[in-house]
């Protein structure tokens, strides 16, 4: 299946993510109109101390319209690696680096219409390195102990999609 990219025509450019209308021509040489929000990419973080708790972020979401408890997660930078990114929103957002930083794999977020693709971290032997937070961002941390997750996806407490994979990962992940 070969498409091609014969158009492309940006109609929008954000502070995190742009809007661009591509016309593609398909296989059988029809030309259809696909509306893609450009996005960078992004990391989350799934931090886990000593005591076996994740340490999640409670955090308002406009376009949810409520406040959220998530993985701690960020937008990459032009040209940033995701690790450096990891290690960076993980001292932004709840103020510790990690000692150990495994890479458990990456997601396409909603390839419908963007290409944010989500890098995921496991993050351990946590030590206090804080950094300014981002000027709009209201974030609370939030721990919860390691037994309690699944339960917190079944309840609906977390209903973000990012932060229920990022638990999955993990949990295959140190169930070896």
């Amino acid at each position: 299946m070969d498409y091609e990219t014969i158009e492309s025509e940006s109609v929008f450019q954000g502070r995190i993510f742009d809007v661009q209308i591509d016309r593609v021509r398909t296989p059988d040489g029809s030309v259809m109109r696909v509306d893609v929000v450009a996005h960078n990419g992004a990391v989350a973080i799934i931090a886990i101390d000593a005591r076996d708790n994740f340490l999640l972020v409670r955090q308002y979401r406009h376009p949810a319209g409520r406040v959220l408890l998530e993985l701690p997660a960020g937008t990459l930078h032009p040209g940033e690696e995701p690790q450096a990114c990891a290690r960076r929103e993980s001292r932004e957002e709840i103020g510790l680096e990690p000692g150990e930083l495994i890479h458990l794999g990456g997601a396409f977020m909603a390839p419908g219409y963007s290409t944010e693709f989500i890098h995921f971290f496991l993050a351990r032997d946590l030590k206090s390195a804080p950094l300014p937070q981002d000027p709009d961002e209201d974030i609370e941390l939030v721990r919860v102990p390691r037994a309690e997750m699944q339960a917190c996806v079944a309840t609906g407490q977390i209903e973000d999609v990012k932060t229920i994979a990022g638990i999955s990962l993990a949990e295959a992940y140190l169930a070896g």
